[in-house]
């Protein structure tokens, strides 16, 4: 109710123009940058001057002040920018703290595993890793083969530089709602398997999202869920369901992905195996358990065969196969609908339920998906899930460095009297 108020409030404000004040009093952009503390410091991470706990607070004037920065805020070729800052890897690590990163003994004993499936924004993905840390996971990076090739640079660099990162051994030209998305999770869920770290669970993540916990504390939620997996699986719409019981070809499409599959009126014969198909979405977190049954069993491999030609498989594969029986963590075909308000994995705000569920966007809105501002921080942070999307540093800047700084408190208070004792 309180943030409702707050944009609502500065919704006048920017009417009335009074933001138009604002913006000639903090014209000057750099007022909100500190002075280079050192020379490996660069603009792409300095930090504005603002106040997080007052954004957080819903502070209306400090919310108002995040509104003049993004509007004023003037994005670099950050593709370039990180791929010098890696081209010295001891400088990277000490410059952006990845030596500086104490791991309680729970965490050592819990490692997780990343699978990053990325084709733009190398300056968030890095910033993305980084609010997910520590020397005891790994990071899968797998970066769409069309991207341009200052950002698979810039990947490449991150996985040089990073001992436990590192690109996808087999790698995809991604295609919107193709079943190229799907392979591109399978790709690194293989290589995270054939790696040396036995990890717990597995997490996927796209470019634009971000966590809302520190990884300490997603440790303590994961050891709770004993084995079970997080994910969305509900029984599909009747409109959901043309995704999948109707034939689709990957035709040319005129917009940033190039191609997409397009509906056909041609039936599609049933799931192999006899194989309900629920539907969720691309976001999971797996049990290591469970991703090994699924990399040694002939019904997945046919039950990925089936979903080719389907619009968008990843959006049914892994609601489906978390109802097989007998898989690890199994959610019983008779149980109820987990759906994306339940699963913590991943919290997105749709345009078209804001006002009912949630509060308004306070950044903008893409297809419908809100990219979240700075006025969000409080109820990203205090809704319950682990992670969130969408977030565009083009969008808001202030919203990704209030939740860098919230995490790295939380992360601090936490471990310090573990990395005393250590």
């Amino acid at each position: 109710m309180k943030l409702r108020c707050v944009i609502c409030c500065l919704f006048l404000l920017s009417s009335s123009g009074v933001l138009l004040m604002l913006s000639v009093k903090y014209s000057n952009v750099t007022e909100y940058f500190p002075p280079s503390a050192s020379p490996e410091s660069h603009p792409i991470y300095q930090k504005y001057n603002i106040n997080c706990q007052a954004i957080y607070d819903l502070d209306p004037a400090e919310v108002g002040k995040s509104m003049v920065i993004r509007r004023k805020h003037v994005v670099e070729n950050q593709e370039e920018t990180l791929v010098n800052l890696t081209s010295n890897c001891s400088l990277f690590i000490k410059s952006r703290g990845y030596d500086d990163v104490c791991v309680s003994e729970g965490e050592r004993d819990f490692p997780l595993a990343y699978s990053l499936v990325v084709h733009k924004s190398a300056v968030m993905v890095e910033r993305l890793i980084k609010a997910v840390y520590t020397p005891r996971n790994i990071y899968c990076i797998h970066y769409d083969q069309k991207s341009p090739p200052l950002f698979i640079s810039a990947m490449e660099g991150l996985a040089r530089c990073l001992p436990n990162v590192f690109i996808a051994s087999k790698r995809e030209s991604i295609f919107y709602g193709g079943i190229s998305r799907l392979k591109a999770d399978l790709n690194c869920l293989s290589d995270l398997l054939a790696s040396e770290v036995k990890w717990k669970y597995v997490i996927n993540l796209c470019g634009q999202d971000f966590p809302l916990r520190s990884n300490i504390e997603l440790v303590s939620e994961l050891r709770g869920l004993n084995g079970a997996n997080m994910l969305e699986t509900s029984r599909p719409t009747t409109l959901k369901m043309q995704r999948f019981i109707l034939h689709h070809e990957l035709r040319d499409a005129n917009f940033e992905y190039k191609k997409m599959p397009v509906k056909t009126d041609q039936r599609k014969i049933p799931p192999p195996h006899g194989i309900e198909v629920f539907s969720g979405n691309a976001y999971f977190i797996l049990s290591r358990d469970f991703v090994a049954h699924l990399d040694s069993s002939a019904a997945v491999k046919d039950f990925l065969a089936w979903s080719e030609d389907t619009f968008s498989p990843d959006e049914h594969f892994w609601a489906t196969l978390a109802r097989l029986p007998g898989v690890p963590g199994e959610v019983a075909r008779t149980e109820p609908d987990i759906t994306d308000l339940q699963s913590r994995t991943r919290l997105v705000k749709w345009e078209y339920l804001e006002g009912s569920l949630y509060p308004p966007c306070s950044g903008k809105h893409v297809r419908s998906v809100c990219i979240y501002g700075a006025a969000e921080l409080r109820w990203l942070l205090n809704y319950g899930h682990w992670f969130a999307n969408k977030f565009d540093l083009q969008v808001d800047p202030v919203v990704v460095q209030c939740l860098e700084e919230k995490l790295e408190e939380k992360r601090r208070l936490f471990q310090s009297v573990a990395c005393r004792e250590g």
